[in-house]
């Protein structure tokens, strides 16, 4: 009986503790109007790097660092994608794209409130959110309560990693950032 008693008793503090750890993640999260960082992004064995910059809401400018000078940028409603190979120019309407949920932070917080985490390798909380077709994976630091990532699919339904790091918060940014480029043509 008591080993019962010791057992329901761990059970209890570890939820506890796992709601705290939630809770704060929420905080952090909220207080988030901006982020800049650097990312890994891997598709398919294919790995980017480049630097972001994040406004919520739906706001994003990602310049790779490339031969080709790609760019990716949404101002909220579409999202471009910009590249000097094969002089490439793609428009997507942002909600029928995963990026869509990672960009609107109130959606993003919502989802948490109701979903249950789980820790990988001690050192990463993860929360899975499903919107209609849309999947993604986000993933906060255990220590820090940081976003440090997410995964999903791309359109293509292609699996995209994306490891942020060296990341600043609510910093004084030119909205002209978010315009979208113009085509090649």
């Amino acid at each position: 009986m008591k080993i019962l008693f010791y057992v329901l008793i761990f059970l209890i503090i570890q939820n506890i503790s796992h709601a705290e750890v939630k809770k704060e993640i929420i905080n952090k999260f909220q207080s988030i109007n901006n982020l800049t960082f650097k990312f890994k992004q891997n598709t398919n064995e294919k790995e980017e790097e480049g630097t972001c910059t994040i406004k919520y809401s739906k706001k994003i400018h990602c310049a790779y660092k490339s031969k080709f000078n790609k760019i990716l940028v949404s101002n909220g409603k579409s999202l471009v994608i910009k590249s000097d190979k094969n002089k490439q120019y793609y428009v997507y309407p942002l909600k029928k794209t995963p990026l869509e949920i990672i960009l609107n932070k109130d959606f993003v917080i919502e989802k948490l409130k109701v979903s249950k985490g789980r820790l990988i390798d001690n050192k990463y909380y993860n929360f899975s959110i499903k919107d209609n077709s849309r999947f993604i994976n986000i993933f906060f630091d255990k220590k820090s309560f940081n976003l440090i990532g997410w995964q999903t699919e791309d359109i293509y339904q292609n699996l995209s990693a994306t490891f942020i790091y060296d990341f600043k918060i609510n910093q004084n940014i030119d909205e002209k950032l978010f315009n979208l480029p113009k085509s090649h043509n």
